[in-house]
């Protein structure tokens, strides 16, 4: 308990020390800048501002009234992270929840470690942190994979090693956002799950894929039964009788095969052929990393 008291004590005394216009620390060389840096500093929850970078718009009301009871009863216990942009004037990083509850409850404080991070840095650090969370829907964490595309420029490849996903993991959120917005809302509003998802984001045309997500809801498709709905939805069965030279189905060479390049290439190989054996191959791929990935494993590069 003496411990939790002196952080405590520590924290108020670094407060003061930062609403000094004095020793005002604006970069990490400045003086002071090592006493604040890395430590926990209660702050005014009037000098901290939601971080417009934040990837997370969804809060649930139950759920945040709950973390400030908690609050209420035991306070904060981890602390929130800032990063500082003027004399007493600070922007989220990440604990936003944390932060909406305390101000819930009417506190005046929040104990925060204070960053000193350009606006790159800042977004970076929020989405990893935000994909790092356990209760974030599918979509938001498919969202933020994509902006550390767009705007830090990350490759596949090095946003793995950042976030600690496999590569393969990060291409299926990423594969996502190829969802029409009505089934992606459905994923985020927990109608559907992931695997849902993934089996839907089969199907190219978004019509098609909001009729199929319709009947998932109706009829409680598992996902079982929404991958076995989708193949049946891709290959139609039909009583017409098909002309030699237009695809029925596939040769057993063809057949025998597919699983094989599916597996090899770690993609889903689409084959066409006709009763004569005459077809095609069609590799799709879901970015220009992915595109490089498939050219070195079939070329051997």
């Amino acid at each position: 308990m003496a411990k939790a008291t002196h952080k405590q004590a520590l924290g108020r005394g670094l407060s003061a020390l930062l609403k000094d216009p004095d020793n005002d620390i604006k970069t990490v060389s400045d003086k002071n800048a090592d006493k604040v840096v890395g430590n926990i500093v209660e702050l005014d929850l009037v000098a901290i501002e939601v971080n417009p970078f934040q990837p997370r718009s969804n809060f649930n009301d139950d759920a945040l009234s709950e973390l400030a009871s908690s609050i209420k009863e035991l306070g904060v216990i981890q602390p929130i992270t800032v990063r500082k942009l003027d004399f007493n004037k600070y922007q989220l990083v990440s604990g936003e929840r944390r932060f909406r509850a305390s101000k819930l409850i009417g506190l005046q404080t929040i104990p925060a470690y204070i960053r000193i991070a350009n606006d790159q840095e800042s977004l970076e650090m929020a989405l990893v942190e935000n994909i790092q969370r356990q209760d974030l829907d599918p979509i938001e964490i498919a969202l933020s994979y994509q902006r550390l595309i767009d705007e830090i420029q990350l490759t596949q490849e090095k946003m793995s090693e950042r976030v600690g996903k496999k590569r393969s993991t990060i291409t299926n959120y990423l594969r996502l956002l190829r969802l029409d917005p009505i089934v992606q809302t459905g994923i985020r509003d927990g109608f559907l799950s992931m695997g849902h998802g993934r089996a839907l984001v089969n199907i190219e045309k978004k019509s098609d894929q909001i009729s199929l997500y319709e009947k998932i809801i109706t009829d409680s498709l598992s996902v079982r039964e929404t991958e076995k709905a989708v193949k049946e939805f891709q290959n139609p069965t039909t009583n017409k009788k098909e002309p030699n030279n237009k695809v029925v189905s596939n040769p057993a060479f063809v057949e025998n095969s597919i699983k094989d390049f599916n597996k090899f290439l770690s993609t889903k190989i689409e084959a066409k052929a006709s009763v004569k054996g005459k077809g095609k191959l069609v590799i799709p791929f879901h970015s220009k990393e992915d595109f490089d990935r498939i050219k070195k494993l079939i070329l051997g590069e």
